[in-house]
């Protein structure tokens, strides 16, 4: 008789989850997605009331094709599924003294709007704009395309031109002070000091290595899904129930189970579900405080910061605002005191940045006529027992007074709708340890390496993929991550499963 194709459980049905489980099903196992929530996609969720809508997680799309290839692995037209459209224009920012400055998508335009605003030379930004590009390629295959914790992946030609070209990573530099080495003008260094909050992270303890983050942005370009970023993770989940992986919702995960340092499946309601692979899309530390209380606890990685949470109120504002558009930065004044309240004090300070987004500016339908739906976020110390009711009430006012000084308007009037996440309630709704966005934070200039690798080394057939672990947080790692995991599971077990 043939051999029963081998299965895989997948521990979460996050944005990680449901592209490692299509990526194993197209390998040839019979997968299970198990999800505590009663919707798929984690993060990546909705808000809807009074004909506004709100994407409660992720605003910003970059790398597309990493969600596109996946309806591609079915021969399958992405555009029956997915749809999306390019940005002409990254992010608008505004400074407490008047000043705002457009930041065009394309990095010629970039280079001449940002040479003339901020009075720097063109060259001087053309020059920090290539050498993001130059990191980018020296260490994309390395640190975001395989396992960081194999030695074999350092024995190559491509990891070696990354280790002879070391000094041009920036490594032993903060951020900051990379940014602080290229420019004069202080508003363009905290410009792309933002950079390091994509992780999480503080500019003033994250590596200068970070300052290729902006490559993604300028030289792959922004995005959005023309039915919002919801639309990401429920297109995936329509491929997945299509190609018949099982979602299993509203079932929390109690155990991994396994015998012998060898993973034989979870424990769901009592009921012990059988696999010959498990996959945990579960933020890791989480993981090993909840489902993993047998196993040995990865002590160096524990050890490492937290990345910042974040404090987000969802508005429905009845008015259209004609300076702001899809993403808005309103910048504090004192940009390090902000992160040191954020990840020395655990405390928000208090003149923080505040970042609005709106995609009723390019979805009309996510608000009514004449209205506009506001995500507007700030960056959040983690959850550590802080009174959240009384965090509101104080941070919301300085919101408020903040965007009123700026935009020189009186905001409160305009608020029609209500709604807020705190890094409790996503502690609580993502099991994020803490509420904290990346997993950990990326500070330190060996934080990739002590970042939890994508494989368990002390529980055989067990694999993590998501946020949490290698190679980071956000849409595009988190991707990357599921190809890694299902890349390893077909090396290591491929052919053993096959025969």
């Amino acid at each position: 008789m043939p051999k029963e194709k081998p299965n895989v459980i997948v521990i979460g049905a996050g944005i990680a989850g449901l592209a490692s489980a299509l990526r194993l099903k197209k390998q040839g196992f019979e997968v299970d997605i198990y999800e505590q929530n009663n919707y798929t996609g984690g993060k990546i969720h909705v808000y809807s009331k009074n004909n506004y809508r709100f994407d409660l997680g992720p605003s910003l799309l970059t790398l597309p094709h990493l969600i596109t290839d996946l309806f591609k692995l079915y021969n399958k037209n992405p555009e029956d599924y997915f749809t999306y459209n390019k940005r002409d224009e990254s992010c608008r920012y505004f400074w407490e003294d008047g000043s705002h400055f457009i930041a065009p998508a394309q990095p010629a335009e970039f280079i001449d709007k940002a040479a003339d605003f901020f009075k720097e030379d063109a060259k001087k930004i053309s020059r920090y704009l290539e050498n993001t590009q130059e990191k980018y390629r020296l260490t994309a295959d390395l640190f975001l395309h395989s396992s960081l914790h194999q030695p074999k992946n350092f024995i190559n030609k491509k990891a070696l031109k990354a280790v002879r070209n070391i000094s041009k990573l920036d490594l032993s530099k903060t951020l900051h002070q990379h940014n602080q080495s290229a420019f004069q003008n202080p508003k363009l260094i905290q410009f792309f000091d933002r950079y390091a909050t994509y992780n999480g992270s503080s500019p003033y303890k994250t590596p200068g290595i970070m300052s290729m983050i902006p490559y993604l942005e300028m030289y792959k370009g922004t995005y959005l899904p023309d039915k919002g970023m919801h639309d990401i993770s429920q297109s995936l989940t329509r491929l997945a129930q299509e190609v018949g992986i099982k979602i299993h919702l509203k079932q929390s995960v109690e155990e991994i189970v396994f015998e012998d340092e060898i993973a034989k499946g979870i424990e769901v309601n009592s009921e012990l579900k059988l696999a010959d692979v498990v996959i945990s899309n579960m933020d890791v530390y989480t993981a090993y405080q909840s489902i993993l209380k047998k196993a040995k606890k990865p002590k160096l990685s524990f050890k490492q910061q937290s990345s910042s949470s974040a404090l987000i109120f969802y508005w429905g504002i009845n008015k259209e605002f004609k300076d702001l558009n899809l993403h808005n930065i309103l910048f504090s004044d004192n940009y390090k005191e902000e992160f040191n309240s954020i990840f020395n004090e655990n405390t928000f300070h208090k003149d923080p940045t505040v970042y609005i987004n709106i995609t009723s500016k390019a979805i009309s339908s996510d608000a009514p006529p004449g209205c506009e739906n506001w995500f507007v976020m700030i960056n959040a110390p983690t959850n550590d027992g802080q009174d959240w009711s009384a965090e509101i009430k104080e941070i919301r006012q300085k919101i408020i007074s903040k965007i009123n000084r700026i935009l020189k308007v009186d905001l409160e009037q305009y608020i029609k709708l209500e709604h807020y996440l705190t890094p409790a309630d996503i502690e609580k709704e993502t099991s994020s340890h803490k509420g904290s966005l990346y997993g950990m934070a990326s500070h330190g200039k060996f934080s990739s390496f002590l970042r939890h690798a994508n494989f368990s080394s002390q529980i055989k057939n067990l694999y993590f993929c998501g946020g949490s672990v290698h190679p980071g947080g956000g849409i595009p790692l988190c991707l990357l991550s599921a190809k890694i995991v299902s890349d390893l599971i077909e090396e290591k077990h491929g052919l053993a499963f096959k025969n």
